[in-house]
């Protein structure tokens, strides 16, 4: 993954985030105000999650099919595919 750093310092603010949320449920603060948090927490995994995707398909996916192997092409597809698929259980 070429943009590991970015992604490890990206994973280390949402850390913070979430110790901030819990220390939020601890002071029994306001409700909405938690759940604001919350989704800037999901917006930023989202943004990761991004990323992520973004190098494994310049990466990975660019190998499969640079490589000619219809079998190896059809995994990283089916990878996807399975894992999209399941996130919407």
């Amino acid at each position: 993954m070429g943009n590991t750093k970015n992604i490890q310092n990206r994973l280390n603010r949402i850390e913070g985030q979430v110790r901030g949320v819990a220390q939020m449920v601890a002071d029994d603060r306001y409700c909405i105000d938690i759940l604001q948090q919350i989704q800037a927490v999901r917006a930023a995994l989202g943004r990761v999650e991004s990323e992520v995707l973004k190098s494994h398909a310049a990466c990975c996916v660019a190998e499969a099919i640079a490589s000619g192997d219809a079998a190896e092409q059809q995994e990283k597809f089916a990878e996807l595919v399975e894992l999209f698929a399941g996130s919407r259980k």
